[in-house]
């Protein structure tokens, strides 16, 4: 069976290297993947995720069983869609099912109507109306670029100024392109954020190990958002009871809401969340797999990731397994500057092996050499699986601490949320 990954970052990788360890497949392809990725025996094809008429024919040429989609701008251009009518599978939801992830304001829609418990929110496109309802509401209070902005659509707002800046930024600057055209301010929720994934087809669903993405860029969760500068799963600090619940009141009513609506779900269903006093909020939704929690998440499946998806995409029940105890910790390198600008070709060092994972996101080969060099903001990702936080901290700071990063960052407290005194 030969299979392709649509997209070229970390949760790519990730993604693609699993699929190739699967019994039953030869190659895995990766459209456009990155230069990294070739160490893992994957194979990148120079086709970009917007060149759908390009990746249906290469797909029909190679005798391609199925497509997994990575990114949410493929999604929300309806790649799924174009892949269907040609005759494709492809694992991922349709454009208007997507609609969850690149629309705040729609997600927001179907959660008040099926009573899924998010925060109170206002939609704006007005910019004098956003600047009046923040100052009705007072702060702190988040405010949301509506459509999709890479993780950095959302500002969290510690003061009045902050929040009528941030929609000023979106509305009248122009920040965010499109994207902020409209904005969605929403209530702060306090509480303790994790990410809670889900296999999808319809209503039936497959919940995965839960995850703590870490956002903001430097330590102490400090600096601007980022796309997630590391993450550990499980929370081990998170009831199963917490879990249940997150299940009865949030997944289920989506995905039936959702089958209601005329848009039924296929793929990967993110659900970001909060527990809060109330109990467990959403805070979003995403459409596909997140990153950089899908490269912590994927080495503790210990079934047949390709049959599980092969049986999901066939209305089959997959035997999905996982690992039993531990805990997964990764940790994002990324170029200084990041998320802002940022510099390209610092030379990486060389790919780690054994029980220390390797993901890329940024990196191309020196021209007429082997050598890697960075070609990103988030540009590689140190994974590792061991008993406990702590001990995965060891081993991943000890070889960072060991690593040339020169020209590059990352956190130093992946993961110390979960460790207690």
């Amino acid at each position: 069976m030969k299979l392709l990954v649509i997209g070229s970052g970390g949760r790519e990788h990730a993604i693609a290297k699993k699929l190739l360890e699967s019994a039953g497949v030869e190659q895995v392809f990766v459209a456009p993947g990155n230069d990294g990725m070739t160490l893992d025996g994957l194979t990148v094809v120079d086709i970009t995720i917007a060149e759908h008429d390009r990746l249906i024919a290469f797909a029909k040429e190679n005798d391609i069983a199925w497509t997994f989609v990575g990114p949410d701008d493929a999604l929300a251009a309806g790649i799924v869609d174009d892949f269907t009518a040609a005759g494709l599978k492809a694992f991922g939801p349709s454009k208007l099912a997507a609609e969850l992830e690149w629309s705040k304001d729609f997600a927001k829609s179907i959660m008040v109507k099926y009573d899924v418990p998010t925060a109170k929110y206002g939609t704006f496109t007005d910019f004098e109306e956003a600047k009046a309802y923040i100052e009705a509401q007072g702060a702190p209070i988040v405010v949301k670029a509506d459509g999709l902005a890479l993780g950095k659509g959302v500002v969290v707002a510690e003061t009045v100024e902050q929040a009528v800046e941030a929609a000023r930024d979106m509305l009248l600057d122009n920040k965010f392109g499109n994207s902020g055209t409209r904005v969605v301010i929403e209530e702060f929720l306090a509480g303790e954020e994790f990410s809670l994934f889900a296999f999808v087809n319809g209503d039936k669903f497959y919940i995965m190990p839960t995850a703590q993405d870490h956002k903001r860029a430097y330590d102490g969760d400090k600096g601007p958002n980022t796309g997630g500068m590391g993450a550990y799963a499980p929370v081990p600090h998170l009831s199963q009871a917490v879990i249940d619940q997150s299940v009865e009141t949030i997944v289920k009513p989506v995905l039936k809401g959702m089958i209601a609506e005329g848009r039924p779900y296929l793929g990967i269903l993110y659900c970001g969340l909060i527990l809060t006093a109330d109990g467990p909020k959403v805070i979003e939704f995403n459409a596909r797999f997140g990153d950089p929690e899908t490269q912590i998440i994927l080495p503790r499946l210990t079934s047949n990731f390709a049959q599980n998806i092969t049986d999901i995409l066939d209305e089959e029940t997959p035997d999905i397994t996982w690992l039993d105890g531990g805990v997964t910790l990764g940790v994002v390198v990324a170029s200084n500057g990041y998320p802002l600008d940022y510099a390209k070709g610092m030379e990486l060092p060389a790919k780690t092996e054994g029980d220390i994972i390797t993901y890329y996101a940024g990196a191309k080969f020196a021209d007429n050499s082997k050598a890697l060099l960075s070609n990103g903001g988030r540009v590689y990702m140190l994974v590792t699986t061991a008993a406990d936080v702590k001990t995965a901290q060891n081993t991943i700071y000890t070889e960072l601490n060991n690593q040339t990063t020169d020209g590059l960052f990352y956190r130093s407290d992946i993961g110390s949320k979960a460790i207690k005194d």
